[in-house]
C-alpha cells in the first residue's frame, strides 16, 4: 500500500509499505478514503515529538471503511464507515475511567506517533469499539475528517479548559485551523468578544467571516497592546493558545485579565517563559492537555444539523499518491493560503 512515511526530522517518503494485519482481538483494519495533516505533523517533522520515530507512517485523522475486524470487535463489522478519533482508548484502565482517554495505558495518541497513522491506504485501529465512531448516512465525509482532531481540539483543550461563558472576553493566538476551530465552537457559549490573533492577514480575514468581532495582526509586535485596547484596559477573560511557540504563549500571559484562564492548545517544541512573578497575585488559571475526544458524539450532532459548518476549513484537495504536494502546500500556508487539506487515498 501507499503511505506517508517519516524518515527523521526534516525528511518524509512516499513508500509502498506492507498492508497492515490484525494484530489484537480488538483491532480493526479501516481502508482510508479521505485524511488529512495537522499541525502536529509538522512539528513532528521538525522534530519536536521524541516519541515518533523513524519509519513511522505518519496521520492521526480520517474516515474509512472497515477491511477487517478481530474476534473482540462487537460495534462494528466489514463495509462499515467510520470515523477515526485521533486518540485510542481502551475504555476500561484507570485513566480512561477518568475520561482522559489521551493517558489510556494502551493507547492515547499513538496513530502516526507511536505507530503507523492514516496517511496510507490502510491503518490499524487498536480498541476499535471505542475508537472509532459509525458516519451517519448522507453524511459530509471531507466534514467530518473536521472531527478527528481540530473541532475536538479546538473545543475541549481551548473553550472547555478555556471556561469561555456567555459574555466573556477571549483573545485566541493563532488563527490556523486549531484556532479556527476554537473560535467555531466558542460560539457555541456567546462570548461577547472573540479577538484573533496572527500574523496573516488571509487568516485574519477568514476569521472574520467565521465570526470573530476583532482581529489583530501581531507582525508589528505590539498585539498584546492592541488587544488590551479592545477591552478597555482590562485583559481578556480567555487567553487561548493555538500555535506552540514561546512567542504566542507570551502575548497569552500579556493579555489574561485577573481571574482569567490561559488554555495552552499548541504543540511545544522548546521551552516558554512563565512570568509568575508577574502572574501569582492575579488568579490566573493555567491549563494544558491532550484533546481526549469525549466531544465527538456531541460535535457530529453539530456538523451534521449544520450547527457548525466543518467544510468551511477545507482549502485544498489531493491524492493520496500527491501527498508530498500537499504537505509542500500546508506548510506553506501564507503563501498559499491553506487550512485543511483533504487526501483522498
Amino acid at each position: 500500500m501507499l503511505a506517508l512515511v517519516y524518515q527523521g526530522p526534516g525528511r518524509k517518503t512516499l513508500q509502498d509499505r506492507d498492508k497492515p494485519a490484525i494484530q489484537a482481538p480488538t483491532d480493526a483494519v479501516v481502508r482510508i478514503t479521505r485524511t488529512t495533516i495537522c499541525g502536529t505533523d509538522l512539528h513532528i517533522l521538525k522534530g519536536d515529538v521524541a516519541s515518533c520515530k523513524s519509519g513511522t507512517v505518519l496521520g492521526h485523522e480520517g474516515v474509512g471503511i472497515i477491511d477487517s475486524v478481530g474476534a473482540g470487535v462487537t460495534a462494528f463489522g466489514i463495509g462499515d464507515r467510520v470515523l477515526i478519533s485521533c486518540i485510542s482508548s481502551c475504555g476500561r484502565c484507570a485513566p480512561c475511567r477518568e475520561r482522559m482517554y489521551s493517558h489510556c495505558t494502551t493507547g492515547g495518541w499513538i496513530l502516526g506517533n507511536t505507530i503507523d497513522g492514516t496517511q496510507a491506504e490502510f491503518v490499524r485501529i487498536p480498541h476499535a469499539d471505542t475508537s472509532l465512531y459509525p458516519i451517519p448516512a448522507g453524511a459530509d465525509e471531507e466534514a467530518l475528517v473536521m472531527l478527528s482532531d481540530i473541532l475536538p481540539t479546538g473545543f475541549e483543550c481551548g473553550v472547555l479548559n478555556g471556561r469561555v461563558k456567555p459574555g466573556s472576553s477571549v483573545a485566541i493566538i493563532g488563527s490556523g485551523p486549531i484556532g479556527l476551530a476554537a473560535l467555531l465552537t466558542a460560539q457555541f457559549y456567546a462570548p461577547a468578544q472573540i479577538i484573533m490573533v496572527d500574523l496573516d492577514d488571509n487568516r485574519l480575514e477568514v476569521a472574520k467571516r467565521f465570526g470573530a468581532t476583532a482581529t489583530v495582526n501581531s507582525f508589528s509586535g505590539d498585539a498584546a497592546e492592541q488587544v488590551m485596547a479592545l477591552t478597555g484596559g482590562r485583559g481578556v477573560d480567555t487567553a487561548i493558545e493555538a500555535v506552540g511557540i514561546p512567542a504566542t504563549f507570551q502575548i497569552c500571559q500579556d493579555v489574561v485579565a485577573a481571574g482569567g484562564t490561559i488554555a495552552n492548545v499548541g504543540v511545544h517544541g522548546c521551552k516558554a517563559d512563565l512570568d509568575l512573578e508577574r502572574l501569582w497575585s492575579h488568579n490566573v488559571t493555567i491549563t494544558t492537555g491532550l484533546v481526549e475526544t469525549f466531544s465527538i458524539p456531541m460535535l457530529l450532532k453539530t456538523v451534521q444539523s449544520k450547527r457548525v459548518d466543518a467544510s468551511r476549513l477545507i482549502t485544498h484537495r489531493f491524492k493520496l499518491a500527491d501527498m508530498l504536494a500537499a504537505y509542500d502546500t500546508f506548510a506553506k500556508a501564507a503563501d498559499t493560503k491553506a487550512l485543511k487539506v483533504i487526501i483522498e487515498a
